[in-house]
């Protein structure tokens, strides 16, 4: 008897004491935001989470993926994973199911893009399936390849601070889309399109024709801005240029409350300047598609800048904010026009200058993708919203002073979980409901 009272009384004591990141009592409250006085979103691109984290350790990767098999149009599996074109790199007949890409080409050596489009992902998941994107492809079995996680410098990264492994993008489709979502968790508007700029579909729901603009009116796919800038080429093509937005961004809700922010991206004075460098992406600028922030404006003055004020407001302690930092293309990690390992080593650099200067200390610095660039991940997307998303999961890496160590964060998030920290912080009105109900990183950290 009196050995199960010990024993009792024990078990009451070690309950009692809180292990930091576990305890119940060391749960982060709303109220503990008030700590960040600085958000710095690095928004790279294209790779799902399998493809970069899925050897992670203790994180939903690969080791979870069971029967893995892409399907062929009539629905049966492939034999082998159709074979790569562009390359002659891989092997002809490569297994049917997800492979090492660094076996064949290594990280620091550019692949092929992939497809990565609005309607073709959603055709892709296949219901949850995740079971049709080597056959709905331009580069076919190459959606099955996955990096070694180990050798990746962003990793360790991961490993020193919090990886989360339950976060997708927030819209079906490519770069364009996500990066308008990101600012303002909705999509863009092109009336009055041209017809061969339009998608077309059957009474089926059979595609006729593809397009950048769905049949009511959303501009989904690349497409660029009447703003400038815009590629020299559209100059002559006018009337594929969409119109200038109107609606609300986080932007716009940040300058309602008096919160200082900025959108750094590598090579916009030069672009600005009508010299842009040759992988500069003029649909990575979403600011650049709204009214409020086209030439000649006070808000694209104040607040659209180079990545080099970053880095200077990095070194001087003057960060405002919020920091939305975009790569310029060789930097970002975007398959066809760069490599894994120039873009890390960059972002790395980023890192560096934030963490050895005087905003560390009341900084959390988020790292994610805009989309997944075609790359398969065996986790299906949650069903949110049937007609915009999400899409396919991507990796997110929280760096922060304020961010738990070693930790892996499985709660679901998605791109715009970052405006719902940015709203929660400083108390701004959601944009939409997708904005609104988003979690938002709260279980990353302990203040």
């Amino acid at each position: 008897m009196r050995t199960s009272l010990r024993l009792l009384l024990l078990n009451i004591l070690i309950s009692a004491v809180v292990i930091p990141g576990y305890g119940n009592n060391d749960k982060p409250k709303p109220k503990d935001l008030k700590k960040i006085n600085h958000i710095i979103v690095i928004y790279l691109e294209n790779h799902s989470f399998d493809n970069l984290y899925g050897q992670f350790p203790g994180a939903n990767g690969l080791a979870n993926a069971k029967n893995v098999v892409q399907i062929d149009s009539t629905g049966a599996p492939y034999t082998y994973l159709p074979s790569i074109p562009g390359t002659d790199k891989f092997p002809p007949k490569l297994p049917n199911t997800y492979f090492n890409i660094d076996q064949y080409i290594p990280a620091d050596m550019k692949i092929p893009d992939l497809t990565h489009r609005f309607y073709q992902e959603q055709a892709q998941i296949n219901g949850g399936k995740m079971d049709r994107f080597a056959e709905i492809s331009n580069s076919k079995g190459l959606t099955m390849g996955y990096y070694n996680t180990e050798q990746l410098l962003l990793a360790e990264e991961a490993k020193n601070y919090t990886l989360c492994d339950n976060m997708f993008h927030s819209v079906f489709g490519g770069s364009y889309l996500n990066h308008i979502w990101l600012i303002a968790a909705a999509s863009p508007v092109f009336p009055n399109a041209p017809k061969e700029e339009i998608a077309e579909f059957d009474e089926n729901g059979f595609m006729i024709q593809d397009g950048m603009v769905t049949p009511d009116g959303y501009a989904v796919n690349t497409c660029y801005s009447e703003n400038l800038p815009h590629p020299a080429d559209n100059v002559r093509r006018p009337k594929t240029l969409i119109p200038s937005q109107t609606y609300a961004t986080i932007g716009d809700r940040m300058n309602d409350k008096n919160v200082s922010w900025a959108w750094y991206s590598g090579g916009w004075n030069d672009a600005i300047a009508g010299k842009p460098d040759r992988t500069f992406q003029f649909h990575h600028q979403p600011f650049a598609y709204f009214t409020n922030y086209k030439e000649n404006t006070p808000g694209r003055a104040a607040h659209l800048k180079d990545e080099s004020d970053f880095i200077k407001a990095a070194e001087e302690g003057t960060l405002p904010a919020v920091s939305f930092v975009k790569p310029i293309g060789i930097e970002n990690e975007h398959p066809g026009y760069t490599d894994i390992v120039t873009g890390e080593k960059h972002v790395k650099s980023l890192i560096d200058k934030v963490r050895n200067g005087p905003n560390w200390k009341d900084c959390v610095i988020i790292i994610t993708y805009d989309e997944n660039g075609g790359f398969w991940d065996h986790v299906s997307p949650p069903v949110i919203d049937k007609k915009w998303g999400p899409g396919t999961r991507v990796p997110g890496i929280i760096i922060s002073p304020f961010a738990k160590k070693g930790f892996i964060d499985h709660t679901q998030y998605e791109t715009v979980s970052i405006l719902s920290l940015i709203e929660k912080r400083w108390k701004l009105k959601a944009l939409n409901f997708r904005d609104q109900q988003a979690k938002y990183f709260l279980n990353s950290f302990q203040f």
